[in-house]
């Protein structure tokens, strides 16, 4: 049997995103966005409840096209609210439609949101060597200036703690712990 970060447990659904997405290194924009806007609505919520409702989600805000929700109207928006199948947030979906008008702007000045949210990281994943999930920090200077710098250019729902678990599942860091299968294979 393998083994995983202890976080993981045996829902199927969470080990398939252990073994599969967690920690992998994404250059891709529009993954990255989508990792961005799942991040924005789990806040205060557990993970496993926006992995739950993730299909929900890819359908209600059109497969995580930023172009597309840059431009939602406020009767998208109002059908947003409506929609079950999604956490109907107010804010949070209106974050939602804010954060992919600033992920357009990031792409216009550094030609790919990924090369600049990579930047911040020197281009490449940190590698981290924790033991146990304990260890595993919830946020992290790294974390908090990019958390201020996305701010800055008007992006919300992005404090440390969401961009540090961002960072953490498009691998920009690896927190795998040492003894999980998945810490020398990312």
């Amino acid at each position: 049997m393998k083994s995983r970060c202890s976080w993981v447990g045996n829902n199927p659904l969470y080990i398939q995103y252990h073994d599969e997405e967690w920690g992998v290194p994404v250059y891709d924009d529009a993954k990255i966005f989508e990792f961005l806007i799942l991040e924005t609505f789990q806040a205060g919520l557990s993970w496993i409840t926006i992995l739950k409702k993730r299909e929900n989600f890819r359908k209600a805000f059109d497969n995580f096209d930023y172009k597309k929700i840059a431009a939602y109207s406020e009767k998208k928006y109002e059908a947003l609210l409506q929609d079950s199948g999604i956490v109907r947030n107010k804010l949070k979906i209106k974050a939602t439609i804010t954060n992919a008008q600033a992920f357009i702007k990031i792409q216009n000045e550094f030609g790919s949101f990924s090369k600049y949210i990579w930047n911040f990281a020197a281009n490449q994943p940190i590698k981290n060597s924790f033991d146990k999930i304990q260890d595993v920090p919830a946020k992290t200077p790294l974390s908090d200036c990019i958390s201020k710098d996305l701010k800055k250019r008007g992006f919300k729902f992005v404090g440390s703690t969401v961009i540090y678990a961002h960072m953490q599942a498009t691998g920009m860091v690896n927190d795998h712990t040492t003894d999980c299968f998945r810490h020398n294979e990312v």
